[in-house]
């Protein structure tokens, strides 16, 4: 009998789950102070949703101002100026509005607060000493999962180097997952940012480091995004698909957090840094790629991912099922107009090596299910080119 090894397993913030729980902010945000920050970026704020989260802080004696320069692949300098307005402000606490990028800033600026120095000063596990400020983390997309993970990404431009925070003293507080806030996000985000949590969820479920309570969450998230991601895009009001995507969306985000990742992430990130690709569509492209090579590492789990998409595996060997699953994932990709090359997003081809060297140096490449060399993400990177 196999016997499976000690691991843990930690949410770190409390999660508020379900239709309207966005309207209970006030009442949730009144233990952490009267004076809050608002983090969010140009489109969220928008679409009229920062508006709603502030009338409700207000009704709870909230003051409130708002910074709304947050970025796609959030920079250095992008924190610096968000802790400016929180220290201008007299800010007590971060209320992050929007998706990865807003709640990693929010997390990057509550952390600066209370432990001093840049945000570099932080690159990598285990370096931050004391919690940061409390975040109240709300998402507006159902993707990047940072409203429940103890990571946040951050770009220094001069360096093209996008370098993760890792640390449980940087999780919010508190995460607010409202499956109404996302009824606005246009097609194209919906598709990118459910991309990115399904690679999530896959490469949690397959990584070397995986355990039971993380494999169930992965693969339940797999299956309900599977199943409605492709209806979300269709029809952004209906929000049943919506809800499904979200909890989806929530299960990968926990799974991975108690995890890790894999090759899709390790070479994601240059692209981010190097050519500013959004990580979602990054993550979306590179994905069916990464499968292929990885079905020999674990082809069980393959198979199993293929059947949670929806493949009819019946009858085939294990390795058959196995190369369903890449397949199922370039389906879902052109059905919600993912773009289907690198050159698509402004990649360019003399990259590649330099991409490959700083991707060799994620520890995502450590937990892949088949070892990789230099060689194999320069070849990733070419085939998806």
């Amino acid at each position: 009998m196999e016997i499976q090894k000690a691991y843990f397993f930690r949410v770190p913030p409390e999660v508020f789950y379900g239709i309207g729980a966005a309207e209970k902010v006030g009442e949730l945000a009144k233990p952490f102070g009267r004076r809050a920050l608002i983090v969010t970026d140009p489109g969220v704020s928008r679409a009229g949703v920062v508006d709603e989260i502030k009338t409700r802080l207000r009704s709870s004696e909230i003051e409130t101002e708002v910074f709304h320069k947050v970025e796609p692949n959030p920079s250095v300098e992008t924190v610096e100026k968000g802790l400016k307005a929180f220290e201008d402000f007299g800010g007590e606490f971060i209320v992050a509005v929007g998706g990865g990028s807003p709640m990693d800033v929010g997390k990057a600026v509550a952390t600066l607060s209370t432990n001093g120095g840049r945000i570099t000063d932080y690159e990598g596990v285990g370096k931050v000493e004391k919690p940061a400020l409390p975040v109240i983390a709300i998402p507006t997309t159902a993707g990047t999962g940072s409203e429940v993970t103890i990571n946040l990404v951050i770009t220094d431009r001069p360096k093209k180097h996008k370098f993760p925070v890792i640390d449980k003293n940087i999780a919010a507080r508190i995460a607010i997952v409202d499956p109404v806030m996302t009824l606005s996000l246009p097609p194209q985000v919906t598709a990118s940012t459910g991309l990115d949590a399904l690679t999530h969820a896959i490469e949690s479920y397959t990584c070397t480091i995986t355990h039971p309570v993380s494999e169930v969450l992965a693969l339940e998230g797999v299956r309900l995004m599977g199943a409605y991601l492709r209806q979300a895009v269709a029809n952004g009001k209906n929000l049943e698909a919506r809800d499904k995507v979200m909890t989806g969306c929530l299960m990968a985000s926990m799974a991975f957090s108690n995890t890790r990742l894999g090759n899709v992430h390790a070479a994601s990130t240059p692209l981010g840094g190097f050519f500013d690709v959004p990580h979602g569509i990054a993550n979306a492209i590179l994905l069916p790629y990464v499968m292929e090579f990885n079905v020999f590492g674990d082809p069980k789990k393959f198979a199993h991912i293929a059947e949670a998409l929806g493949e009819d595996i019946y009858g085939l060997t294990e390795l058959e099922a196995a190369y369903k699953a890449p397949q199922a994932i370039k389906k879902l990709s052109r059905d919600v107009g993912i773009p289907k090359t690198l050159r698509e997003v402004g990649v360019k081809e003399e990259g590649i090596e330099d991409m490959a060297k700083e991707a060799m140096t994620s520890g995502n490449i450590l937990v892949n299910p088949r070892a990789t060399k230099i060689e194999d993400i320069i070849n990733l990177y070419r085939s998806a080119f």
